[in-house]
């Protein structure tokens, strides 16, 4: 193994801070596994900390706010490690470049996402003294070639990224920017790393992509369409419905579930081949965010209301009792009081678990920023974001009393956060359950009697 020059440091001690989305924790143990080749042990005390990592999300504001108030705070350490290096990654370090490192000097390091291999060079750059930025996006790098360091593993849950990038351009969303183009990953690097998952003991994978449903696999480089392909590229081809087949068969003693699904890209061959392996779970991350058609035209979404609720028929066609959530927006630019309660209509159709609900926040440079005035008052967001998840608060409780009565299947996954003596973990359909611990273990796979239920969680008993 080559040495870098920020490995002479023997034994220096990296603290990573993860924000935002599931795709960011996946990453952070990308780049805990490249430092981990240079030298660097994690640490999960910041104060032990030779070098900070704040992996940021940057998709609304209050999140940038939130890391710019952590970074001023971690600035303080300092005065306890005066060599101590700081860096932001990710989407914001993406959006923001210079600006942190140069105006605000709130930072050494600033990396974006596809810059990670970087990271030993950036550290080594300030070393010498400099402070160091890279954030080119690529159209090739998916990290498929790492063993990704399982950081706060609990031993039984697991992500792996299958994708990277988005090319929707949603007009209200950076990740197009900050992310990239869409590329897909080897297939055989992903069933591999699954593999090694099973053996290591974990009892559950998630695939994670921004897009999961568009994953294409042809051979590498940027993603195409389909029909633009070769016909010998086409025969060789490897789509999402194949992915999950190599993956369910691979590892037929695992929970495999998967995140985010697109609803333009969301088809009947993923559907069936969820219906047909037992081990893929019956739960769908289907996000809406508008329920009026005129909104989601604004949004850039490239479906209409209809278009969706054909989809959500599709799927409760094939999979009856599928679970499905979805994320919302409240207060997109231009949005009527009228077309706020198609969306409320449609919570109600749809008959959603659980959602993610939001108030619009406007991102500079989207082309929703370019092209509309963010013109619903903040507390109309308010009241409306208030009747959004009334609604949906009551359509989870509804849901949730139907399991009342009736067995699940929970795998284990750690203690509950309101009482050491029960378990946690998911059913089928994604819904938290609660039970007495009694013998079972962490990993466990245990049939529960439901006995009543919450907005948001199943509590029962165990079935001996």
């Amino acid at each position: 193994m080559s040495t870098h020059p920020a490995a002479e440091k023997t034994s220096r001690k990296l603290y990573i801070e993860s924000y935002g989305c599931a795709m960011n924790f996946s990453d952070s143990e990308i780049i805990a596994s490249i430092m981990g080749e240079h030298g660097f042990v994690n640490t999960q005390d910041e104060l032990d900390a030779d070098v900070i990592f704040l992996n940021t999300c940057a998709i609304r504001d209050n999140a940038e706010q939130r890391i710019r108030q952590r970074l001023i705070h971690l600035r303080q350490n300092k005065k306890h490690n005066n060599e101590l290096i700081i860096g932001v990654l990710g989407c914001m370090a993406e959006r923001l470049k210079s600006k942190l490192l140069e105006e605000e000097h709130l930072v050494d390091v600033v990396a974006g996402p596809d810059s990670y291999r970087e990271l030993p060079k950036l550290v080594a750059e300030v070393d010498d003294g400099g402070r160091a930025i890279n954030v080119l996006l690529s159209r090739e790098e998916t990290y498929g070639d790492l063993n990704p360091v399982r950081l706060n593993s609990n031993g039984v849950t697991a992500f792996v990224s299958i994708m990277r990038g988005c090319d929707n351009m949603c007009s209200f969303c950076v990740v197009p920017f900050t992310r990239g183009r869409e590329r897909s990953r080897d297939p055989e690097s992903i069933v591999n790393e699954v593999i090694q998952l099973k053996n290591q003991g974990y009892k559950e994978i998630t695939l994670l992509g921004q897009n999961v449903n568009s994953y294409l696999w042809f051979g590498g480089g940027p993603k195409k369409e389909f029909k633009s392909l070769t016909k010998e590229e086409q025969d060789n081809s490897v789509d999402f419905a194949d992915l999950l087949e190599k993956v369910a068969e691979a590892a037929s003693e695992m929970r495999i579930r998967y995140s985010t699904s697109h609803p333009r890209d969301i088809n009947e061959k993923v559907v069936e081949t969820m219906a047909r392996h037992k081990n893929i779970c019956n739960y769908i991350h289907l996000p809406v965010q508008s329920g009026n058609t005129r909104v989601l035209e604004a949004m850039s979404r490239n479906y209409s209301r209809e278009w969706y609720m054909e989809k959500i028929e599709m799927i409760r066609r094939i999979i009856p009792d599928c679970g499905i959530s979805s994320d919302i927006i409240a207060g997109f630019c231009t949005e009527t009081e009228e077309e706020h309660k198609d969306t409320l209509s449609l919570i109600e159709w749809a008959q959603f678990d659980f959602s993610y609900m939001y108030k619009y926040s406007e991102r500079p440079a989207t082309p929703a920023a370019k092209k509309f005035s963010d013109d619903v008052p903040e507390d109309v967001k308010g009241r409306r974001l208030s009747e959004i998840i009334a609604v949906q608060n009551k359509m989870s409780k509804e849901r949730n009393s139907e399991y009342v009565g009736k067995e699940v299947v929970v795998l284990v996954e750690g203690e509950s956060k309101k009482s050491d003596q029960d378990w946690m973990g998911r059913n089928d359909q994604n819904v938290v359950v609660v039970f007495p611990k009694e013998h079972y273990n962490r990993g466990d796979l245990v049939k529960v009697l439901v006995e009543r239920n919450t907005t948001t969680t199943l509590i029962g008993k165990a079935i001996h």
